[in-house]
This record gives C-alpha cells, sequence and structure tokens, in this order.
C-alpha cells in the first residue's frame, strides 16, 4: 500500500512538473506575442508627426511653384513627370502629382507597409493642394539661377522634413527598392537612372539652359534633403587601438563626457591581445578628441567613420576643456 502510495506521489510530482513547463512555455509564447505587438502610441506622437509631415508639404510646395515651375526648371522623379505634363497639357500640376503617385502608393502599402503608406499619401494629398493654391502667387525671383538655388534648398528641406517623420512624396522611391530584388543595381543608381531620363527630356520642352539649371536644383534638393534627415551636427565614431587604453578611455570621459566601449581582439599579423577603444562625439568633438589620444599616445591608431543617427545613452555632454 505505502509502494503504491508513493508511486502516486511520483506520477502525480511529474503531472505538476509538466503544468508548470507548460504554463511557462505558454508564458514565453505570450512575452514574445506582446514584443513583436505594434506599440500603440500616444495621440500627441501622431499630431506632431502629421503636423510636421504637412509642414514639409508646404515648404515643398513652395519652393516648387514659388520659385522651379515659374522659370521652368523642374526636378526629378514624378515631381518632374508632373511639371512637364502640366505644360504640355495645361492641366493643374497638383492634379499630376496625386494622381501619378496613386499606384505607388498601392506598392509601397503591399510591399512596405501601412504606417508607410498612410502617412505617404497624407503628405502627397496635402503637398498636391498646396501646389494648386500657390499657382495663383507670382514667383519671388525671376533669376533661373536664384530660382534653381533657393527653390532646390526649400523642396529638400520639405522632402527631407516628410522622410524624417516616415512619409515619402515620390514613387519612384518605390520602384527602385522593388527593382533592387531583380537587378544588380542600388536603389541610388535606379533613381538615378530615372532622374536623369525626366532631366535630359526638360532639355527637349524647355531648353538645355533650363535642364542644366534643373540639374543644380536637383542636386541642392538631394544635399538639403540628407543635411534634414541627418542633421547639421552629425555624429562620428571612433575606434582607437593604443598603448595605454584605460588611460585615454579615463580622459576621454572626464574630458569630453563620452561613453567608451572597449572592445577585446588579436592583432592579424602580431597574434597579440589587443584591446579597442569604440567612443562616438559629434564632429566638433572631434578634433579634441584627437589631441586627447595623441596627447597620451603619440603613436595611437585613429579610425574615423560617418554616423547617420545615434539615439540613446547614459552620458551626458560635458564642456569641452
Amino acid at each position: 500500500m505505502e509502494e503504491n502510495n508513493q508511486t502516486k506521489t511520483q506520477v502525480e510530482v511529474a503531472a505538476e512538473h509538466t503544468s508548470a513547463t507548460a504554463a511557462i512555455g505558454d508564458g514565453a509564447a505570450a512575452q514574445v506575442r506582446t514584443a513583436r505587438a505594434h506599440k500603440r502610441q500616444p495621440v500627441s506622437y501622431h499630431l506632431r508627426r502629421m503636423f510636421f509631415i504637412v509642414l514639409g508639404s508646404l515648404i515643398f510646395a513652395v519652393g516648387l511653384e514659388i520659385f522651379l515651375v515659374p522659370n521652368s526648371i523642374i526636378d526629378g522623379g514624378i515631381t518632374g513627370i508632373s511639371i512637364l505634363l502640366g505644360h504640355l497639357t495645361g492641366l493643374p500640376i497638383g492634379l499630376f502629382l496625386f494622381v501619378l503617385n496613386l499606384p505607388f502608393l498601392l506598392i509601397g502599402y503591399k510591399q512596405i507597409g501601412r504606417t508607410f503608406a498612410v502617412t505617404t499619401l497624407i503628405g502627397v494629398a496635402f503637398m498636391s493642394v498646396f501646389v494648386s493654391l500657390l499657382v495663383p502667387v507670382e514667383a519671388l525671383t525671376v533669376d533661373p539661377l536664384l530660382a534653381a538655388v533657393f527653390g532646390g534648398v526649400l523642396m529638400g528641406i520639405g522632402v527631407g522634413t516628410i522622410i524624417r517623420y516616415g512619409g515619402s512624396l515620390d514613387g519612384t522611391e518605390i520602384v527602385a527598392i522593388l527593382l533592387t530584388r531583380k537587378l544588380p543595381f542600388s536603389v541610388g543608381e535606379i533613381v538615378m537612372f530615372f532622374n536623369i531620363f525626366i532631366l535630359g527630356s526638360a532639355g527637349f520642352v524647355f531648353g538645355w539652359d533650363h535642364a542644366m539649371y534643373s540639374l543644380i536644383a536637383y542636386y541642392i534638393a538631394f544635399k538639403m534633403i540628407d543635411i534634414t534627415v541627418e542633421g547639421l551636427d552629425q555624429s562620428k565614431s571612433v575606434t582607437i587601438i593604443a598603448e595605454s587604453p584605460e588611460d585615454i578611455s579615463d580622459a576621454i570621459q572626464y574630458r569630453l563626457g563620452r561613453g567608451v566601449t572597449h572592445i577585446y581582439g588579436k592583432g592579424g599579423y602580431s597574434g597579440e591581445d589587443k584591446e579597442l577603444l569604440y567612443v562616438i562625439v559629434t564632429r566638433l568633438e572631434l578634433a579634441k578628441l584627437k589631441s586627447i589620444v595623441l596627447e597620451i599616445d603619440p603613436q595611437a591608431f585613429i579610425a574615423i567613420e560617418h554616423v547617420s543617427d545615434v539615439t540613446g545613452g547614459r552620458f551626458r555632454k560635458k564642456a569641452i576643456h
């Protein structure tokens, strides 16, 4: 009888263990589902995002309708095609901007995601409306060079603002992303091919002088997009190999207020163990960082790379001294 009770107890323990394991498994699965679930953002987040999307659309429309269009200067992508079609048909440019972007929005919805497609739709819709409303406004300059420069700056700021908040104003980039899966070219190369064809077409419609001004406007807008998305205060990542890594690390943290990561490796030629230092600084702090490192170890190896964006971090910036 005691033996049967003992056996029964063992079975019960095994059952309890199985139930506990299943419960743990269910809990882990629930955690995975929670982690994968889309986190709901507060209303203020969406309002702020929409505000900058609309603002970017307005800035873009001013650059396009107040500077480029009156001086027969075009941009690349769908915008350039819309300007050409508007000139040839006499129909509103804003209409072409909206209609031509719609197919790419549907593609973007299926291939990239709903949030991107909705944000882009809002940006394109407001851009089309603003462009149409600004048609009666007179151009601020009749000098094509000034128009190309200032129009390019404004359009770049507008597009960069929208990209920074998760949208786009041109469908050719969506097509380029899809074509890279089947063609041995990058997104930038495909977009460049499209724009060379579009900007070249401007030479036959508006004359080759205006085509060259269009190229200037496109280049300036391209650069302004990078500045707007990445910011003027660009960061640099620095890798340091030195004989006194601890001294250099302490000096960087004390004098620059920047966190330093120690990476342990081995030299490929010497086979010796090495301690690398990795730190991210602004470009204004870069000269001071190099001075600190070389002051401690004049033979230190310093590699510097550009960083597009930096978020997080525990150390706050201190005064450079």
